[in-house]
């Protein structure tokens, strides 16, 4: 009986007109946030022009495959706080990194295909940067390099690829300091820079977001990372402004740059000359990695909730008028390649309802970037709490067909759990997916792969390649026998050869067709061609 209610209400949702109105009461519920997460500016910086990318209603390029096999399958791994790895300060180099490939193969063999890393929680780096110390929660010790030494993004990078997932680094642009972070070290932001921090009553320090020497710093730190490191994404979250309850309920501590901003002739109000200051930013770490390797994309996570009464039943935190982030005119423009609005409510949570949620969301998705939303995977594990996760992915394939995909909070639930992740695996995440692709960034397909088919016995054996491999990051065999639906393999790039059975099963069924595209680094396949094989 319960669950023929809960099939009810899951049906009801996912067909919940969403529409924009007018502010709703002041919210009630308090954020479900994740439990981790010296100059004035006087100009806005010049625009940095990004490479041509194709028009906005191009039409998408379509290999004409048998079947859509695309889905964005990720997880967070936390730092900060040692949330997910390391699992303390200060363990031996062997033992971290053994730590990291349990990880990636639980996410590999559970048939996820990206992970977001967080490699910058405090203005610190859990990788070789000449900006920023090594991280406390790497080494026990902010400034202090691993011992033997690594660098643990390159660990992280090399593991993910050979697992076919993508890496995407996931950085905190305005925290200076977190209450777990110990002792404010000399090579700290606030000891080196005290003019772009401030302190907060619960003990962080912040950077602030309006000043320019913040801003440059975290670009600086974003660009090092997009121009030596082999990523494929660079992820925020929803550390903006910081959340009131850190101080207390008081007023962001930023009255010597307001001043500055008055004086200078400033004329906008205090809180559209803060979300102005995030605006800005968010645009140009959006063009600078454009400009530098237009492949690499640009996620964000902000609060599920843009403003409490959008849409109309919605009641909540005001990030808008509370972290300064107006993270629906990011989305509007365009200055992200997916965006990942915290979504941690259940289906049926009045005032938070998640496809209510998410149908607003889309309908805010004016440039058609990819919208693959955060949800909350922790939970007792139990049936219902398995039944719940289970129904959001289905609801998110439902509403965003076009592309597929979530991000999941965290990976340390789904490590735990493992009921929840047996019920993931054997269901929506049975087989292997491929990454949407980004026409926005490259519409163009890779080459059409050289394909020889012979017989061996009782195998069809395949071989193909292409002239130019370079941009080629994948391989897919689809395959069909002559009673069954069309099925497939995904195979990393070294691969180029593979065997079928002739036949199967007790009826002795044919294997029918087959058929090899490339995937480039975007998610483009090439255009398949099917070949008879009796």
């Amino acid at each position: 009986m319960k669950k023929s209610i809960l099939s009810l209400l899951v049906l009801f949702m996912f067909f919940f007109s969403c529409k924009t109105t007018k502010d709703a009461p002041q919210p009630q519920p308090q954020p479900q946030e994740k439990p981790e997460s010296e100059e004035v500016v006087e100009e806005i910086p010049e625009e940095i022009e990004a490479p041509a990318t194709p028009e906005e209603d191009e039409v998408k390029w379509d290999p004409n495959t048998p079947k859509n096999i695309e889905e964005f399958r990720a997880a967070w791994v936390a730092t900060v706080a040692n949330i997910n790895w390391p699992s303390k300060p200060g363990l031996s180099t062997s033992a971290q990194q053994q730590e990291a490939l349990e990880l990636l193969d639980f996410l590999e063999e559970h048939n996820f295909n990206a992970v977001v890393f967080q490699v910058r929680p405090q203005a610190d780096a859990l990788y070789d940067s000449e900006i920023e110390p090594w991280s406390y929660y790497l080494t026990g010790e902010q400034g202090k390099a691993p011992d033997p030494y690594y660098d643990p993004l390159k660990f992280w990078i090399n593991a993910a690829h050979e697992r076919g997932l993508e890496l995407h680094v996931w950085l905190n642009p305005y925290r200076a300091h977190h209450t777990t972070g110990k002792e404010i070290s000399e090579k700290s932001v606030i000891k080196t820079n005290p003019g772009l921090v401030v302190e907060l009553e619960n003990g962080m320090w912040w950077m602030d977001p309006a000043q320019k020497g913040t801003q440059d710093r975290s670009s600086a730190v974003v660009m090092d990372i997009v121009k030596r490191y082999d990523v494929d994404g660079i992820h925020f979250d929803d550390y903006f402004y910081p959340y009131d309850s850190y101080n207390n309920g008081k007023d962001f501590p930023d009255d010597k740059s307001w001043r500055a901003y008055q004086a200078a002739g400033g004329e906008l109000s205090r809180g559209d000359w803060r979300r102005e200051s995030v605006n800005v930013f968010i645009k140009r770490i959006y063009e600078e990695i454009k400009a530098e390797k237009p492949h690499v994309k640009f996620g964000l996570s902000p609060f599920g909730i843009w403003r409490p009464g959008y849409p109309e039943s919605v009641q909540g935190y005001d990030q808008y008028d509370k972290l300064y982030a107006d993270a629906k005119l990011w989305l509007n423009e365009g200055w992200i390649d997916y965006y990942t609005p915290q979504l941690y409510w259940k289906i049926s949570q009045l005032g938070q309802s998640f496809p209510e949620l998410l149908g607003w969301w889309q309908s805010e998705n004016t440039k058609q970037r990819h919208l693959w939303p955060g949800m909350n995977v922790g939970g007792e594990g139990d049936e219902m709490h398995i039944t719940e996760v289970i129904n959001q992915i289905m609801i998110t394939r439902g509403m965003l067909p076009q592309s597929k995909g979530a991000v999941h909070w965290s990976i340390g639930p789904l490590l735990k759990n493992k009921e929840l992740a047996k019920a993931i695996k054997e269901g929506p995440y049975r087989k292997k997916t491929l990454v949407p692709p980004s026409p926005w960034l490259d519409n163009t397909p890779p080459e059409i792969p050289n394909v020889t088919v012979n017989e061996n016995l009782d195998k069809i054996e395949m071989t193909w390649g292409v002239e130019n491999d370079e941009d080629i990051h994948k391989w897919v065999l689809y395959f069909k026998y002559e009673t069954g639906n069309w099925d497939y393999k995904i195979l990393n790039s070294e691969k180029r050869s593979q065997d079928l059975q002739k036949e199967v099963g007790e009826k002795k069924t044919k294997l029918q067709k087959i058929g090899v595209t490339a995937v480039d680094r975007t998610g483009n396949q090439s255009e398949f061609i099917e070949i008879k094989v009796n």
